[in-house]
């Protein structure tokens, strides 16, 4: 009999959080793993792209140090390249912001002033710093964190760009830019969504953010092959938690079990824990169908009032490369925008505006010449609906606007140290830069399991709603069936949600939880 008196535990998703409550329940439970995908790693997603693979869900280890449970069971299992190990890097402070080589494109067809660029930049990372300093904060300047920074911003207009009206207007430009990067960090439409007292409370750890050589998703299969075959039933989508009952194995009338989960395929499984790791997406469109009876009102109301958003990314593959080949991330500038202005709501017009550049995918002989756009927001999921065709044909236009003449020369440049001439005209934009040779995007917001990309707190939210989303029911242990029903994944971790590592963590939690219950300590974790 497994220590634990032969308790019977389910765990609702195989993503980090359930593969890691898996790991440390290993031998102590009864345990099945149900899983609504073809495949385990929720939100960590590794696809075969153009000549390498590429990340559909988590892109990087954000602050890859050994206070990082990812990090180090990355390192444990010998997942990760030889930059990962040095300790200049995981000493690195990047405030979660990591500096990457970058130019920066304006809509008028020109690379934009670096030092323009980087004034801007310098302004928004000072503004964006101060947001802290309101944790705990009785009044507050601004309820969201948008408002807050727009009034920072235009009471800065007289000084920005020394005064003169086309550099006031370029920075203005540059710092709307700077507002969409948050908007994909965050996981939001809008900075106006997050709240401002508590976004102090998120912590980023130092170091230098680093990938996986073999894909993120090689670390979810060494999880999985750590668990006894038959524990994770893949494509099992369950429909119903039914709770606080009293239900029986056929023919087993010396054994009842509080939870029923009732699979979409007419399979159930019975349990006395079942623990809970869905998206807070999912939660927040099926929380009052997915538990019979429905969670009681404190519950219901922390999943309502948490936000979660929608963070996509675009892949586009060139023959040729036609950037630099020591730039990193190509930043996109819309000169007529600014963030005291109301943006264009016009989705079909204008959804692509809200891309804020491309990550190049390094190194090239491991990924090809691969461009990693991304877009946040109701823009990214009005992205979704549109065929692979129209959104390759839309990235052509857009990168053809942006690279302008500045590219256009540069593709020309060995002709014109050839014969010693370049063409006699240049037309607005770039129609000598190709077509990509293709495409491929993620569709969290689609994705009917998750409906999203990850959490944030929205205003009218505050972290006592993440803690109250991690609580169990029941809590009480004197109460003779406890913890029917446990909650884990990144939107319960109160400092680390939206992240990797804040998955990981709360899935030991609620293992821990469980294995204490069980009076049996679990096994060490794999660090």
């Amino acid at each position: 009999m497994e220590r634990g008196g032969g308790r019977h535990v389910v765990v609702v998703g195989a993503g980090l959080a359930g593969l890691s409550a898996a790991q440390r329940l290993r031998g102590h439970a009864s345990l099945r793993v149900l899983e609504a995908a073809a495949r385990a790693g929720g939100r960590v997603c590794t696809r075969p792209f153009a000549s390498g693979l590429v990340e559909m869900g988590a892109h990087w280890i954000h602050g890859p140090s050994p206070g990082n449970p990812v990090f180090c069971l990355a390192t444990s299992y010998g997942l990760l390249g030889p930059e990962a190990a040095e300790e200049e890097n995981q000493q690195a402070e990047t405030g979660g912001h990591p500096p990457l080589p970058s130019i920066t494109y304006g809509s008028s067809g020109k690379v934009l002033s670096s030092k323009a660029v980087s004034e801007a930049h310098s302004l928004f990372n000072t503004l964006l710093t101060s947001t802290r300093t309101f944790r705990g904060a009785k009044e507050l300047p601004a309820p969201s964190v948008g408002q807050y920074l727009r009034a920072e911003i235009c009471r800065r207009v007289p000084m920005l760009g020394g005064g003169e009206e086309d550099a006031q207007r370029l920075q203005l430009a540059i710092l709307a830019t700077c507002l969409k990067l948050e908007c994909c960090i965050s996981g939001t439409h809008s900075m106006d969504l997050v709240a401002l007292e508590p976004f102090g409370e998120y912590v980023s750890l130092p170091g230098l953010d680093c990938t996986f050589p073999s894909g993120y998703s090689s670390l979810p299969q060494c999880m999985l092959s750590g668990l006894p075959e038959g524990t994770i039933l893949l494509n099992k989508a369950v429909r119903t938690i039914h709770w606080q009952g009293s239900f029986r194995e056929e023919g087993d009338k010396a054994r009842d079990f509080p939870v029923r989960v009732e699979c979409e395929d007419g399979d159930a499984f019975l349990a006395d824990h079942v623990i809970i790791t869905v998206p807070l997406g999912f939660l927040k469109e099926h929380h009052q169908d997915f538990f019979q009876p429905p969670l009681p009102e404190w519950k219901a109301e922390a999943i309502r009032h948490l936000g979660f958003g929608t963070n996509n990314k675009i892949f586009l593959e060139f023959e040729q490369a036609f950037w630099e080949p020591n730039q990193q991330f190509l930043e996109v500038v819309w000169e007529d925008e600014s963030p005291l202005k109301e943006p264009s709501t016009d989705l079909q017009t204008s959804w692509f505006k809200k891309l804020i550049g491309f990550v190049v995918l390094q190194p090239p002989e491991q990924h090809g010449h691969v461009l990693c756009g991304f877009i946040a927001g109701k823009e990214s999921e009005y992205m979704e609906t549109l065929s692979d065709a129209e959104v390759l044909g839309t990235m052509t236009r857009v990168l053809r606007t942006l690279t302008g003449t500045a590219v256009f020369f540069a593709l020309w440049g060995k002709h014109a140290q050839i014969s010693g001439s370049y063409p006699k005209s240049v037309s607005a934009g770039n129609p000598e830069l190709p077509a990509p040779r293709s495409v491929l995007r993620s569709r969290w917001h689609s994705a009917p399991y998750t409906q999203g990309s990850y959490s944030y707190v929205a205003v009218g939210s505050s972290g006592d709603d993440i803690d109250v989303l991690a609580q169990p029911l029941s809590e009480d242990l004197e109460d003779p069936r406890p913890l029917q029903l446990l909650f884990a994944g990144e939107a319960t971790h109160r400092t680390f949600y939206s992240t990797t590592h804040g998955a990981l963590l709360s899935g030991w939690r609620e293992a821990e939880r469980l294995n204490q219950l069980f009076a049996a300590p679990g096994p060490a974790p794999q660090l």
